[in-house]
């Protein structure tokens, strides 16, 4: 399984109502930083499908949603569970890193 695109219309129920934690891309098609952890974000959603749902948000298509989180740094990454925000990071950084630092 890939990660799924996020959108304004699919936030509520493919992240915010999932029953599975979810891990958050925030990123946008101008920024560097966020295609360099594209491959990365793609080998997470692989590796642990079934136990986490890996979505990219593209902020300027979402802006409502990047600013009801305070994004102003992306590539930035969230570790939703239950609807809730539990874990945070931004910047380029490897695997183990990011799931480190999300606690994934």
């Amino acid at each position: 399984m890939s990660e799924i695109t996020l959108t304004a219309e699919n936030f509520e129920e493919k992240v915010l109502k999932s029953d599975k934690p979810v891990l958050v891309d925030f990123w946008a098609v101008w920024c560097g930083p966020c295609k360099m952890m594209a491959p990365i974000v793609s080998e997470i959603a692989d590796e642990k499908a079934g136990q986490l749902v890996v979505g990219k948000l593209n902020v300027d298509d979402a802006e409502d949603i990047a600013a009801e989180y305070g994004i102003t740094s992306i590539p930035c990454f969230i570790l939703f569970e239950g609807g809730k925000e539990k874990a945070r990071t931004i910047g380029v950084q490897d695997k183990a890193r990011l799931l480190a630092a999300l606690g994934a």
